[in-house]
């Protein structure tokens, strides 16, 4: 067993479909305050299934993406273990999220499901095409990174 465990952080969306790029710019945000240590960081786009050996790797995860769950735009809700898997398997409203539901069910399958998991979700304004979220969702960048370093913490214990 590891000294150290290792937390994974990951954000899941499409940089392109406007706030449905949470996920991975909550990573680069995390990225500019060099969380470090046990802390791994990772941009997961929308690879789905290919991610299995990076949750398998960690000991606890973090989902960082746009969910729909009856918040206003901008809405930051914390999500954990059985209500991140109710939250995650519940309708998807993407291809994007029903990959997500089917990453946490083979990682289940497989036994590598962390006990500690969460979903950080930002409630999407719009998912049209565009390179920029629209203001709502931007604005609840500081909050969702709060709520990411503040699971850390309280998993750090």
């Amino acid at each position: 067993m590891r000294a150290q465990r290792k937390i994974l952080v990951l954000g899941l969306g499409n940089r392109l479909l406007t706030d449905d790029a949470i996920g991975p710019l909550a990573i680069d945000a995390m990225q500019a305050r060099a969380p470090g240590g046990r802390v791994a960081l990772l941009e997961g786009g929308t690879l789905g299934l290919a991610l299995l050996p990076d949750i398998e790797d960690a000991d606890a995860l973090i989902v960082v993406d746009a969910a729909r769950f009856g918040g206003a735009p901008g809405d930051v809700r914390v999500f954990e273990g059985g209500a991140m898997d109710d939250q995650v398997s519940g309708v998807a409203s993407s291809v994007h999220e029903a990959g997500l539901a089917d990453l946490m069910s083979a990682a289940r399958f497989a036994g590598y499901l962390p006990e500690r998991r969460a979903l950080v979700g930002i409630a999407p304004d719009s998912t049209d095409w565009g390179l920029v979220p629209t203001p709502p969702v931007a604005a609840a960048m500081p909050a969702a990174c709060a709520a990411i370093e503040s699971l850390v913490e309280r998993w750090a214990r």
